[in-house]
């Protein structure tokens, strides 16, 4: 399997209920509401930062992220990290679903 392909289905976001989120990784499943999900958006967008990316590849080249009001800890590898910002800017740009 190669590496591109195992990022690609790393993590998802879902609309589960009405303002209640699903973020899917490859280890847990985390629920989220919306407010947790605007701090996870600002979080990720904080990380990919030009100077934040920097740093993160000079250091350790990955970063531990607490998910959902600190109940859940998430570790990103640089490709993770920005295909999860891509996956939440690819979600809030959606047009809105209406769930019957």
């Amino acid at each position: 399997m190669s590496c591109e392909n195992s990022i690609q289905d790393s993590y998802q976001i879902k609309q589960s209920t009405f303002c209640k989120y699903v973020l899917i990784t490859p280890n847990k499943t985390i629920s989220l509401s919306f407010p947790q999900m605007l701090e996870l958006r600002r979080k990720i967008n904080n990380l990919t930062s030009f100077t934040s990316l920097n740093r993160i590849i000079d250091n350790e080249n990955f970063v531990l992220l607490f998910v959902a009001d600190k109940q859940h800890l998430v570790f990103l590898e640089i490709p993770q990290l920005l295909q999860l910002k891509e996956e939440i800017e690819l979600f809030f740009l959606a047009p809105t679903r209406v769930l019957i």
